[in-house]
């Protein structure tokens, strides 16, 4: 398709910045949203392309969709178009997220801001049901799939035992799997049709071909991994070889750095295992805020993944040491945002090049298969902590024989909390209604129980 001119880097950068502003509706939302700009309106790339590109992504920690941006991004503009495209992508939620937890930190014991978190604590969780069905209806495909997604259930809710360790036993069980030729384990595990409309690769301004700045480099590969390496890891060294590893700044930074390497499966995935170290062991924030977190990151634009941020902002408000709070918490966002994203850059400029290599490799696409169900089992195991803790007012842990696991104090039950939350439940299921009018309507609900002094 060269019947009009390639777009400029200016002219790439309003299309990003647009695709950045309208991202809303977590990965799913956000994927269909870049291939109707960029495929169907823009015919930047073909079908086939941006399967190609997406089911790479999928393969990586971090956001798929934040990094199927840099990943277009680099193939129209090299490297600085990757650079823009991640930037613009994350920049909104960047700075919503960071003015909700401002908000949060000064007024969120006011009782119009409470109750409007209780009505969304009730859309969150709807929200993750929904999410545990959708994914599970994808990946849950035969008996295998279904045991893998059990076992992560029982180990994560009944054991504590840690999210990348599941994630890393569910890919080799996948690799092993598909090497002994198991039927169970063949098939693809990425992305199928995304779009209505698909679009020849050789329709798009950059054809079948791929341009030459993608051909592997590895000189290049060396210099940008460095370069990279060194921005993301080189605050973190410091923060421990100056304040030592108590300090709130290094334990936020270390984290958040382990996070961004192990948390495969979406966002869905990550946030059951900041909710496991940061909610139960960091101490840095309650249950019930992880689900205000979520509902802020659900309602503004950028990746689901974008509530660390917030995370981060609570954990250095509440340890300051001897700056103020609203400082220290807005250090502490920045640095988890630092962290988290940074490495996502270095994975697509890294591994991009490789990629052909990759293509139809059933033993890694087995692999991802098994990893996508166990992601399955952890999600659920994620709403069912939440469900606890939205439904009752007091939880307690029951440890014995090697289970560690919470059960409800079922005299504490919060009538309108269980009411909302079933609410929400009919109006995703019954009434398919998308995910910013649950928030909205369960918000609205919310304020209307506050100022009735009911919830």
């Amino acid at each position: 398709m060269r019947d009009r001119a390639f777009p400029t880097l200016a002219e790439a950068t309003r299309i990003w910045a647009r695709i950045g502003l309208l991202s809303f509706g977590g990965p799913a939302g956000q994927i269909a949203l870049m291939h109707r700009i960029l495929v169907e309106e823009q015919r930047w790339l073909g079908e086939k392309r941006f399967l190609h590109a997406l089911n790479y992504c999928m393969l990586l920690p971090g956001p798929e969709a934040m990094q199927l941006a840099v990943y277009i991004g680099w193939l129209m503009h090299r490297t600085l178009g990757g650079i823009i495209a991640g930037l613009l992508f994350v920049l909104p939620g960047i700075v919503s997220i960071m003015a909700l937890s401002w908000i949060y930190a000064l007024y969120g014991n006011v009782g119009a801001v409470e109750a409007l978190f209780f009505g969304l604590k009730a859309a969150v969780l709807a929200i993750v049901v929904q999410a545990v069905i959708r994914i599970g209806s994808r990946a849950l495909k035969n008996g295998a799939m279904i045991a893998i997604a059990a076992a992560s259930f029982v180990a994560i809710f009944g054991f504590a035992v840690p999210f990348p360790l599941i994630i890393l036993v569910a890919g080799l069980v996948g690799f092993f799997g598909a090497r002994v030729g198991l039927p169970a384990f063949h098939g693809g595990g990425g992305h199928g049709k995304v779009g209505e409309v698909q679009v020849d690769d050789a329709d798009t301004l950059l054809g079948e071909e791929s341009p030459a700045h993608t051909q592997v480099n590895r000189g290049w590969a060396f210099r940008i991994s460095a370069a990279f390496l060194a921005l993301w890891l080189v605050p973190v060294a410091l923060l421990f070889a100056v304040f030592g590893p108590a300090n709130v700044f290094s334990q936020i930074a270390g984290f958040f750095s382990i996070m961004a390497v192990v948390t495969f499966g979406g966002a869905y995935a990550v946030l059951a295992y900041v909710a496991q170290e940061a909610v139960q062991n960091y101490g840095w924030l309650a249950p019930g805020e992880m689900l205000d977190g979520l509902g802020m990151a659900e309602t503004t634009p950028g990746p689901l993944i974008m509530v660390t941020q917030f995370v981060g902002f609570m954990g250095a408000f509440r340890n300051a040491g001897g700056l103020s709070p609203l400082m220290a918490g807005t250090l502490g966002g920045l640095l988890t945002t630092w962290v988290t994203f940074t490495p996502c850059f270095l994975w697509i400029f890294l591994g991009a090049p490789f990629i052909e290599r990759l293509r139809d490799n059933k033993v890694l696409s087995a692999a991802l298969t098994a990893i996508t169900a166990a992601v399955v089992g952890v999600i659920l195991n994620l709403a069912v902590w939440f469900g606890l803790h939205v439904v009752f007012d007091e939880v307690r842990s029951i440890t014995s024989f090697g289970l560690d696991i919470d059960v409800p104090v079922w005299s504490t039950l919060n009538l309108p909390a269980a009411v909302l939350v079933l609410a929400a439940l009919i109006a995703v299921f019954r009434f398919k209604l998308g995910p910013v009018t649950v928030l909205a309507g369960c918000a609205a609900v919310g304020l209307v129980l506050g100022v009735t002094n009911i919830a």
